[in-house]
């Protein structure tokens, strides 16, 4: 056996040995359509030194690829020293953030290394009612003050690692006063085209 190939071997027994700790999924249905998920993901080790300006750029761009491929709106991501949080809210009926999250960990992990991601991402998946427009705004506020209780800034605006991902809207800001009439507008909007359609 070749040295490359004990090395594939090698590292099939490990993803399979890991496959039997991986957390628990929801039924893929649950990631589909219209779902809203808190997604983490954390760097092995707790790794830093990925995060830059230059990193936070590329990311934006890959999350817009993102929500176009899978029809997502992003209201709020932070990316933080050695991990980051987004969530998304299905747009399309066609929407699969598990796929969505399969690619986006794909694009990502060349960008980060030699950093990696941990084997898995955390997911929570909201229920009816967190999903109450004051509800919601309160969960995606929870995660724009990460930073905050990080001891990072004092203020969230000052963090500038964070933001929203909204196809065709890319000056959109979490933080802007009127963000969340703006994006319900728009939330509302795409929905009712998207119920039109399936008609």
């Amino acid at each position: 056996m070749n040295r490359e190939t004990e090395s594939d071997e090698k590292t099939r027994k490990e993803e399979s040995l890991n496959r039997r700790f991986y957390l628990p999924r929801l039924d893929r249905s649950a990631y589909q359509g219209n779902a809203v998920v808190h997604w983490t993901l954390t760097l092995e080790g707790r790794s830093t030194n990925w995060l830059t300006p230059k990193f936070h750029s590329a990311f934006r761009e890959l999350m817009l690829h993102t929500s176009a491929r899978e029809g997502l709106f992003c209201p709020v991501y932070c990316l933080m020293p050695d991990h980051l949080h987004l969530v998304w809210m299905g747009m399309e009926s066609t929407a699969d953030q598990r796929n969505a999250m399969a690619f986006l960990r794909t694009q990502l992990k060349r960008m980060i290394v030699p950093a990696r991601f941990q084997r898995q991402a955390h997911d929570h998946v909201l229920r009816d009612e967190e999903r109450k427009q004051d509800t919601f705004a309160t969960a995606c506020l929870y995660v724009m003050q990460n930073p905050v209780r990080a001891g990072l800034v004092a203020d969230a605006g000052d963090w500038d690692s964070l933001g929203a991902i909204v196809p065709g809207y890319p000056t959109l800001h979490p933080l802007n006063e009127d963000f969340w009439r703006l994006f319900w507008d728009l939330y509302w909007k795409k929905r009712k085209s998207e119920e039109e359609r399936m008609r």
